[in-house]
């Protein structure tokens, strides 16, 4: 998963990011209300950098971490976004670091 420069991306571009089948992203829409992709005249999605980033940790939670759709449900709910956006803030960052390291080293 790369970082992105547009302000919006498309279904497939967004679900090429993670590397799941857009038919996911359109089943989480529906599962999660907080994800809300701007729609074009054609109905065509587009996600915003917002919408990326609860992605992002929903993918986390249930991919890498084995959540259950409703503990990632739970763990989203209120205050506790914030908190989990926060957490996968800083996992990004350090996944970043590493990357960097490694590169380094590769140099070496």
């Amino acid at each position: 998963m790369e970082n992105y420069e547009k302000d919006y991306l498309s279904i497939r571009e967004t679900a090429e990011m993670f590397g799941v089948n857009p038919s996911l992203l359109r089943y989480w829409e529906k599962e999660f209300d907080i994800i809300k992709p701007y729609r074009n005249k054609k109905g065509d999605r587009y996600f915003s950098k917002n919408d990326i980033e609860i992605i992002r940790t929903i993918y986390h939670l249930t991919r890498e971490e084995g959540y259950t759709l409703q503990g990632v449900k739970d763990a989203l709910k209120g205050d506790k976004l914030v908190d989990q956006l926060s957490k996968m803030e800083v996992i990004n960052t350090l996944q970043e670091i590493k990357k960097f390291l490694i590169e380094i080293k590769n140099e070496l």
